[in-house]
């Protein structure tokens, strides 16, 4: 069935998704990958992919127009998340992102079934401009939401480390951390992720004055969306700032990623979460 131009294999990725976790944990049991079935991986990883995104464009950009809300926005950043895993993963050892990038894919692909969105904008389709723009916000935030991933990797590594974590010797986590890079870098890599999601961030939060204007008449219109834009842009700023003046890094740099991060989340998917879920409004 289709709902506002949904397509009808719509639980399609996420089905996907849920089998290859399967097989992963199934493999976790056997022990080391080889390299023909992490390339199998990586292949099954890049035609899911393939069709996510493909439903997902079927599905926001239809013949009656933009069709958005905060469940496509989440699955837009979990692909999106997803799709620089892959590719970085071929040339940076983050293999230990995969299980959960894959979790959040799985989670956020369902959300469009559950909840449709509403249609924004006959016109959006048509306007390269618009879509430019929205292209860089959805690229930048999922960027961000890789990065924040690794960050919250570095905390579990960090804190295990530090013997703040009981774990099971031999037992699976065990072996997940020490599959993981030293912490050195993965903050080398956690940094290389923010320098380029805050340059397609600041390339958003400024080129959204312009469609503010178009789309609403105002040259910048001061909602919760936002001011929570507004909020993580700054701290990403000062986090980078703080990284280049005094060297900020460890538990300092994580709780300041994790902090712009939510801020983020709050922007553009707790608006419209309270919009579309709480305040049922269209």
């Amino acid at each position: 069935m289709d709902i506002l131009g949904y397509s009808s294999y719509g639980w399609l990725p996420s089905a996907l998704y849920l089998v290859l976790l399967l097989v992963l944990s199934f493999k976790a049991k056997s022990g080391v990958e080889s390299g023909l079935s992490s390339g199998l991986v990586q292949a099954a990883i890049f035609v899911i992919l393939v069709i996510h995104g493909v439903q997902l464009h079927d599905s926001v950009f239809t013949s009656q127009g933009f069709v958005f809300g905060f469940a496509q926005d989440l699955s837009l950043i979990a692909w999106v998340g997803l799709a620089f895993y892959w590719f970085q993963s071929w040339f940076l050892p983050i293999s230990s992102l995969r299980w959960m990038a894959l979790m959040f894919a799985l989670i956020c692909a369902a959300l469009p079934n559950i909840f449709p969105g509403t249609l924004i904008s006959p016109k959006a389709v048509s306007d390269p401009w618009f879509k430019g723009h929205f292209v860089v916000a959805t690229v930048s935030v999922g960027l961000l939401s890789l990065a924040a991933m690794h960050a919250m990797l570095m905390s579990v590594q960090d804190r295990a480390l530090h013997q703040q974590l009981a774990i099971i010797p031999n037992g699976r986590l065990a072996h997940w951390l020490e599959d993981l890079p030293p912490l050195m870098t993965m903050e080398s890599l956690l940094f290389n992720l923010l320098y380029v999601g805050f340059a397609l961030l600041s390339l958003t939060v400024f080129s959204g004055l312009l469609f503010s204007q178009t789309l609403f008449g105002k040259p910048l219109v001061f909602d919760h969306k936002t001011i929570f834009a507004l909020v993580s842009w700054f701290l990403f700023a000062g986090l980078l700032i703080g990284r280049w003046r005094v060297g900020l890094r460890g538990r300092a740099a994580i709780r300041w990623v994790l902090s712009a991060y939510t801020a983020l989340l709050l922007a553009y998917v707790g608006s419209r979460f309270v919009v579309e879920v709480i305040l049922q409004r269209t």
